[in-house]
């Protein structure tokens, strides 16, 4: 262990001058120092951080808990007036939050979504929610688009501007479903391979590979005024310098 004189680790300045009195002006020598007369002389906290010192873990830290849902959700830079454009926009979100859904390495056996207009238009308000539940837990994008396709033909109204939609998966799990004897759909066969690989590709940028029922021309395109840059990751947005 180097020899580091305490301040250097921002002691309390009463606490360090203590220290000196003892001989202590270094980590290690605090290391070294007799556990009795420092919990004596300066109670369990200082203690603990010779303990500490020494490998001793005196503080337990606490996995996080694993997420009970997660929410893909966004407001459309245009209002939504047709069900394809709905649709386009919900597969994304849908999309999205499996990815998120495969990086907490869970399953999820219900997937809800909703649609509303804007509670501040001067147009009448519609907004409702829908849920599918799932046979079998799933993480594969393809069965979370299809169930968010299910759920939105039940919600969808014509002759409204939608402001809002958004998709919401829970009911986690940490393993796929068990099928049995009366499963009509069993599991899409190689579904964690194809995943696996759809997520490494688009490590390499968001949007790299997707599904055509997003569409290509989304008129709807999401808000995004307030998106930070990416400039690590985006060549467009490279800060420019004038010189």
């Amino acid at each position: 262990m180097h020899l580091v004189y305490l301040p250097a680790i921002k002691t309390k300045r009463q606490l360090s001058i203590k220290l000196k009195t003892l001989g202590i002006e270094t980590v290690l020598q605090l290391a070294d120092a007799n556990l009795q007369l420092i919990k004596k002389t300066f109670g369990v906290v200082t203690e603990r951080t010779v303990r500490e010192l020494n490998g001793t873990p005196c503080i337990s830290i606490d996995p996080l808990p694993a997420k009970q849902q997660i929410i893909s959700s966004r407001s459309f830079g245009e209002r939504v007036t047709t069900l394809q454009d709905m649709r386009q926009a919900v597969c994304q979100y849908a999309e999205r939050a499996a990815e998120k859904l495969r990086q907490e390495r869970q399953y999820c056996r219900q997937v809800s979504i909703f649609i509303r207009t804007s509670p501040y238009a001067t147009e009448p308000f519609y907004g409702n929610n829908a849920h599918q539940t799932l046979m079998l837990a799933t993480q594969d994008t393809r069965d979370i688009v299809a169930a968010s396709m299910r759920a939105l033909d039940h919600i969808w109204r014509d002759g409204y501007r939608y402001q809002k939609a958004g998709i919401i998966l829970n009911d986690f799990c940490s393993r796929p479903g068990q099928i049995d004897m009366f499963d009509e759909q069993p599991p899409r066969a190689n579904s964690e391979q194809l995943m696996s690989v759809i997520d490494r590709i688009n490590k390499e940028g968001i949007g790299k590979v997707w599904f055509a029922g997003q569409g290509i021309d989304k008129g709807w395109k999401m808000k995004r005024e307030m998106l930070s840059p990416a400039y690590t990751t985006r060549w467009g947005d490279l800060p420019k310098v004038q010189l």
